[in-house]
């Protein structure tokens, strides 16, 4: 028996995202508050702390290199693929990285973080 998608979603989630006008809309806040998601606040400009761009473009982008698709559905399936095989320890290295970002950012008074 497939679980509940609405169970699921109020599961002890924790999101971060930046203040991006599709996260901060009405529509967005509505169904975060819904399912009672928690939201990091992102401080402005910091992509520093954006786990997608300190950890996640750098890979796929080194994946990428190199290849040519024929059609969008061809990079869909490629991209498919390399998120379906990707280890459960590059998602655990990204969390611990973040960690250690934002303890920086707070060290630093919000100041950008480097590495």
């Amino acid at each position: 028996m497939l679980p509940d998608t609405a169970a699921l979603l109020r599961r002890g989630v924790v999101l971060q995202h930046d203040n991006a006008t599709p996260h901060s809309a009405n529509l967005t806040q509505q169904w975060l508050q819904r399912y009672g998601w928690e939201i990091l606040p992102h401080p402005a400009h910091s992509p520093d702390l954006a786990p997608s761009d300190f950890h996640l473009f750098g890979p796929l982008k080194r994946h990428l290199g190199g290849m040519a698709f024929e059609t969008e559905d061809d990079l869909i399936s490629e991209l498919r693929n390399w998120f379906d095989n990707l280890d459960v320890d590059f998602f655990r290295v990204c969390i611990n990285l973040l960690l250690t970002r934002w303890q920086k950012c707070i060290d630093l008074h919000g100041d950008y973080v480097e590495k």
